[in-house]
């Protein structure tokens, strides 16, 4: 888990990191794409739920994402709606 007292510009850079390299490269658009568009917003309580994503397996967040699977009540959030509405800028990531 990541120190919340950790210098905020080094811990959007280690979301933005992690956002990027899940191994799944569609989570990867998803995740890093929105860390690099709305990363410097989002709240604390939100960025503590980021985190939790992260730590979360790739199959079932991309599964939670685009509505293959049921979201579970700890994700259900606003923070989840934005990610389900998110769209990466084509050529992102590439």
């Amino acid at each position: 888990m990541t120190d919340h007292l950790e210098n905020p510009d080094h811990r959007l850079k280690r979301l933005r990191f992690r956002g990027w390299r899940r191994g799944f490269r569609e989570l990867d658009l998803i995740m890093g794409g929105f860390s690099d568009r709305h990363g410097a917003e989002l709240t604390e309580p939100e960025i503590v739920e980021f985190e939790a994503l992260l730590d979360q397996a790739d199959q079932d967040v991309y599964a939670w994402i685009v509505g293959q699977a049921a979201i579970p009540e700890a994700f259900d959030t606003l923070l989840m709606a934005r990610l389900r509405a998110f769209r990466p800028e084509p050529g992102q990531g590439a």
